[in-house]
This record gives C-alpha cells, sequence and structure tokens, in this order.
C-alpha cells in the first residue's frame, strides 16, 4: 500500500499548524522588540512586522508544500513516521534559522538607521 497521500496530509497539517503558531508569536513578541528599535513611530513598526509575517508564511507554507515532490515511495507505517518526523524536523530548524536571521539582520540596519 502507498502511503504517501496519508502522509502528505498529516505532515502539511502538523508544519502547517507549526508555522501558523510560531508566526502568531514572533508577530506578538516582534511587535515590541521592533517597537524598541524605532521608538516613536508605532505605526512603521506595525507595519514592518506585518510585512516579516507574511513573508515567514510565504516562504515556509511555500516550502513545505515543495518539499511533497521529493518524498519516496512510503510503504509501511514505520517508513510514514520517519519521513513526516525528518521532513517536520527540517521545517522547524529553517523557521529557527530564518527568526534568528531576521533578528540579526533587523537590529543591524535598525542601528544604522538610528546613528
Amino acid at each position: 500500500m502507498n502511503f504517501n497521500i496519508i502522509g502528505y496530509f498529516i505532515y502539511l497539517g502538523i508544519t502547517t499548524f507549526i508555522i501558523l503558531k510560531v508566526g502568531k508569536i514572533c508577530y506578538k513578541n516582534g511587535n515590541i522588540y521592533v517597537a524598541d528599535l524605532i521608538p516613536n513611530h508605532v505605526d512603521i513598526c506595525q507595519k514592518i512586522n506585518q510585512v516579516l509575517l507574511l513573508a515567514y508564511y510565504l516562504l515556509n507554507i511555500g516550502y513545505c508544500a515543495m518539499t511533497l515532490i521529493s518524498w519516496q515511495k512510503i510503504i509501511s507505517s514505520t517508513q510514514l513516521i520517519e519521513t513526516i518526523c525528518l521532513k517536520t524536523a527540517v521545517i522547524i530548524f529553517i523557521i529557527s534559522l530564518l527568526h534568528y536571521l531576521n533578528i540579526l539582520m533587523i537590529t543591524k540596519y535598525i542601528q544604522k538607521l538610528i546613528k
């Protein structure tokens, strides 16, 4: 039996949930962080944070959908679980890496603007 279709739905469900949850948390906390970097410009901070959230969603959900074409044929439930875990771990790693790169880039850019 081919378990790929089942795996796709489970994988997309898990990763979409993780992406949306992390996105909400980063957006909420990002407002405070960006507002601290650019004081007295709340409207600009809000817009910057909204653009970052949109880019985050598009990049991560798009990448998740693109990874589906690289899956091998899954013929057992054990292989299904292994594949879902591996693919989900890669997405979590990418999300964390992008988060820290965003913070680094924004901090450096804002510091240049302030000086």
